[in-house]
């Protein structure tokens, strides 16, 4: 499809991730804002400061069951790639525990002579002895897979292991895995991911591997898992048409698939003799009709064998949503929100019926999430309690029993004379969206809007130290908007902001920035507005849509040109989330906001700066690139920054992450606090 009114485009060539020209432009716009922003006392301070709190000694290691021991991967100054180690719970209780280190990644990234950045390691059960580890260059999506004995604390010579891809792997049993990944031509999907799914077996060509499950070329994705409780192992296979769908079947001994009937926007999750079904959408079923949002709970066999007999386990109202769940051994707790703030429920099977009651430990205008649990075993979690000026609390708890704190955080900044408020602005079509601001007493000094508002993801309070000492205590306003687009208040909150309805969620970001404005919390020309990702494509549309409503607009590894972005690495994935460029229909509502598509020379924007990464191989930095090189090209004059390294966190280390926090920092103080001095 072409469309007359879109000209040909000039910066295709940008597009070219690493290509000498491509990145010689790069580096020139690089140097530029090196120059512009960096260098004086206040950008080293920050920089320090957010490299002592991201280095702090005292920070949490927040730790995974795996069997007998808590795992934890640790990096700091000493180490900046990290450690994979684990310890004993009770060393961990003691506050400074001995570790036993599993994997020092810069001690691998310099005898292997690359730059590793660690992704993950998917360790073998019942044992516990072998680990799948999965490393990146440079902090890409795409990693190598490599067997790993925890034992003698090497690599498996002969092992499972794979080049660099998209990959998707997990353990069958010792000698069996499943794996997706790159095996040639046809077997990715148009997203990028594994498409063909095989059980391959030790010592045999990957090449000779089974093939179970095989999706569709216009798939997301595809995926196997072995759930290996005891008593109730089982095999699942299955795809994901698009971001919000899945068809799940449990594979057979013999390889036969039995396909689990529910409807595709439906989410399950089996658990021993339990199924619990999240809905997306309303369902009727067995006579009765449940609401999206809902939780409900079924015997599996029994549903595998045609039965329809459904317990609804969490019903959603205007003001409450599911933010998630996670099983003990024998109990349910249920993470719950309302008006975006945490409740906490233990729910539990008995021959009457699930029973209920409240777990203690959530905030007031806080957030609490339960971290991890081990349902193999006991009936322990973790749960993870903190707010904005609150910092981590680490509890240790046991379903009925008593909770202990295995670990504070330190406080980074001091809160002494700044508080937390909640408001709701009102949107243009009527809807109240939710707000945080966190503030002093001041309002001379600046405010930064954060918000994200896409694919169901939900902005609960938390604690910053980097934030906190870079801006709330140099006087700064910091203002979150649950925008919709997000999961705040559930699956409709995230439908009502998709694909055609997309403007609703840019309207509501506006709506807050007034609603700053008329309270008198802050002026236009002392409001900025930062987001990542979809973030960075909500506030691409704030520069290009709603100039006038802020002083300084930071757009970090975006999405921009909503024509071809589903073209573009990862980018086919989420076409559920804004519609398909290449339709004619999707496109008239996609024009309407896309940022590429909607600078012109004859407006005047507020200062902005892009940042971006090489490496992302998820949001491909072309959309930042050609941002900037057509504001240029109109005569306008934004800043940016593109890591040559990162992935789509635009960082692979302490080091880079505290530079790239205080480029933006600075840029923010001296485009809306300009009276400011920086020199501290």
């Amino acid at each position: 499809m072409t469309d007359p009114d879109i000209p040909t485009d000039p910066h295709l060539w940008l597009e070219d991730v690493t290509g000498d020209d491509a990145l010689a432009w790069v580096r020139e716009r690089n140097a530029g804002s090196v120059a512009a922003l960096t260098g004086g006392a206040r950008f080293e301070a920050i920089r320090a400061g957010v490299r002592e709190v991201l280095d702090a000694d005292d920070r949490i290691p927040y730790p995974r069951r795996r069997g007998e021991f808590l795992y934890n991967f640790w990096q700091d100054a000493a180490n900046p790639k990290g450690l994979w180690r684990r310890t004993t719970l009770e060393e961990y209780r003691g506050g400074d525990p001995r570790w036993d280190v599993l994997l020092d990644v810069d001690a691998l990234a310099a005898a292997d002579g690359e730059n590793w950045v660690w992704a993950g390691a998917a360790v073998r059960r019942p044992h516990y002895d072998r680990a799948l580890v999965e490393l990146s260059r440079g902090g890409a999506d795409a990693t190598v897979v490599r067997e790993f004995d925890l034992g003698t604390r090497t690599f498996v010579e002969g092992g499972f292991e794979l080049p660099e891809a998209k990959s998707r792997v997990s353990w069958i049993d010792d000698d069996t895995i499943y794996v997706g990944t790159d095996f040639g031509e046809g077997s990715m999907t148009t997203s990028g991911y594994p498409r063909v799914i095989k059980a391959w077996r030790r010592g045999t060509p990957l090449a000779e591997a089974e093939v179970v499950f095989e999706g569709k070329p216009d798939d997301v994705s595809a995926y196997a898992f072995r759930d290996h409780t005891p008593g109730f192992q089982r095999d699942f296979v299955g795809s994901h048409p698009d971001f919000y769908s899945s068809t799940d079947h449990v594979r057979g001994a013999d390889g036969s698939l039995v396909k689990i009937d529910l409807p595709d926007d439906a989410s399950p999750d089996v658990h021993r003799e339990w199924m619990l079904v999240s809905l997306r959408s309303e369902w009727t079923v067995g006579g009765r009709t449940f609401p999206a949002g809902a939780l409900l709970v079924t015997d599996f066999e029994a549903y595998l064998a045609g039965s329809r007999e459904l317990t609804p386990l969490f019903l959603p109202d205007e003001r409450t949503s599911l933010s998630g769940w996670a099983w003990t051994r024998n109990h349910l707790i249920l993470n719950e929100l309302s008006d975006v703030t945490t409740r906490l429920e233990v729910l539990t099977p008995g021959p009457d019926g699930w029973a209920r009651e409240e777990l203690p430990g959530a905030p007031e205008l806080g957030s609490a999430s339960i971290t991890d649990t081990d349902p193999d075993n006991s009936d322990e979690y973790l749960l993870n309690v903190t707010g904005y000026l609150q910092p981590s609390t680490l509890l240790r708890g046991e379903v009925g029993g008593e909770v202990e704190v295995l670990r504070r955080a330190p406080a980074f900044f001091d809160a002494d004379g700044l508080r937390v408020e909640q408001h709701f602005a009102t949107s243009d079509d009527g809807t109240r969206v939710p707000y945080f601001v966190v503030r002093g007493e001041s309002t001379d000094g600046p405010t930064l809007l954060y918000g994200y508002g896409g694919f169901e993801v939900s902005l609960t309070p938390g604690y910053s130290g980097g934030l906190g000492r870079s801006w709330l205590a140099r006087g700064g306003t910091y203002v979150v908007a649950n925008i919709r687009g997000g999961g705040e208040y559930g699956p409709r909150w995230h439908r009502a902001a998709m694909r055609e309805n997309r403007l609703r969620a840019y309207e509501d970001m506006a709506s807050v920035a007034k609603d700053l404005v008329a309270r008198g919390i802050t002026t236009p020309e002392r409001l900025g507005v930062q987001g990542g990702s979809n973030g960075g494509l909500l506030t691409g549309v704030m520069l290009t849509r709603y100039p006038e409503l802020f002083g300084a607009v930071v757009v970090q590894v975006p999405l921009l040109d909503m024509r071809r972005y589903h073209l573009l690495l990862a980018g086919a994935s989420w076409m559920a989330e804004w519609g398909d460029p290449d339709d004619a229909a999707d496109w008239e509502f996609i024009k309407e906001y896309s940022p590429y598509h909607n600078v012109h020379s004859g407006r005047t924007y507020p200062p902005a700066f892009f940042v971006t990464s090489t490496r992302d191989d998820r949001v491909h930095p072309g959309h930042a690139r050609k941002m900037m090189a057509r504001m240029l090209e109109q005569g306008h004059t934004p800043l940016y920054y593109e890591n040559i390294e990162g992935g789509h966190g635009a960082a692979a280390d302490n080091e880079q992450r505290a530079f790239m926090s205080a480029i933006v920092y600075e840029f923010l103080l001296r485009t809306l606090d300009p009276g400011s001095s920086t020199e501290r």
